[in-house]
């Protein structure tokens, strides 16, 4: 009988850590993902995006499956197209927090991710998108973006590093949100207490994978509960330094198929996991 490869579920982040740099899987990585699927194991994508910015990536991966989204706040099914769940985040309290940060910085620049399966990305005038390649829509002031019910806020500043801003915002919003930075210009609040770590947890309970059975990619400090919850984590060679210091492994950057070069030592083509 063949030997059970040692993790039965591989959480992936998106940007900068499976998709290169044009949004775009490399052949390698998806033949180490049908690996990992040939074995037996779950892949699920763990990301900031929302759900309505992973459906046609999804399609690409080869497969219908579970997705992690919106920092947490969201898993997205993919098979049936619709959220098995979804946390909002308050936009009285989404706009007392952005009060307290530009009460400490000065103006900042926001969007919002819309809840649901075609929620938008709506952006208020003065916020440049960290990502031109994600579709979004302006608005032509800031109370356009509370029009609707909302899964997360992102910020902008001129002048203040993503670092830096993150830090600020987190002293000043307290327990009105959970502040996360995911990327190049890319700081957030979301829903309070969410974190990648919540939803992969609760995806991983509803596949009956225990922490200890996972395996997790990631590059932002974002992914820092995801690597606190899984058994491993492993950070990318481009990844922030507050991840690679908590990380467990570091693996070759997202252009170089650091996902794959890990998979395919854990994956060999005789694997397959038993019953």
């Amino acid at each position: 009988m063949a030997p059970t490869p040692a993790y039965a579920l591989i959480a992936t982040d998106l940007d900068g850590t499976l998709l290169r740099g044009d949004d775009t899987v490399s052949d390698r990585s998806l033949a180490a993902l049908a690996r990992v699927a040939r074995a037996g194991a779950r892949h699920l994508v763990v990301t900031g995006r929302p759900a309505p910015r992973v459906r046609s990536l999804l399609a690409g991966l080869g497969r219908a499956d579970l997705a992690v989204c919106g920092q947490g706040a969201q898993l997205y099914d993919a098979a049936s197209g619709r959220l098995v769940w979804s946390v909002r985040l308050d936009r009285e309290l989404a706009e007392a927090a952005l009060g307290k940060i530009e009460a400490e910085v000065g103006q900042v620049h926001a969007a919002v991710d819309q809840d649901g399966v075609n929620g938008l990305t709506l952006i208020e005038p003065g916020y440049l998108m960290p990502r031109p390649t994600l579709p979004a829509v302006r608005v032509a002031r800031r109370d356009d973006l509370w029009r609707a019910p909302i899964s997360k806020v992102l910020l902008r500043h001129a002048t203040l590093t993503d670092d830096e801003l993150a830090a600020v915002a987190r002293a000043a919003v307290g327990s009105l949100a959970t502040v996360t930075m995911s990327g190049p210009g890319t700081v957030e609040l979301q829903p309070h207490g969410v974190t990648k770590a919540t939803g992969l947890a609760l995806a991983a309970e509803r596949l009956g994978v225990g922490p200890e059975q996972a395996l997790a990619f990631g590059d932002m400090p974002n992914d820092i509960p995801m690597f606190d919850w899984a058994g491993h984590g492993v950070a990318m060679a481009n990844a922030h330094p507050e991840l690679k210091a908590v990380a467990d492994e570091i693996t070759r950057s997202n252009e170089d198929d650091g996902i794959a070069v890990v998979l395919e030592k854990i994956f060999r083509p005789a694997d397959r996991l038993t019953g």
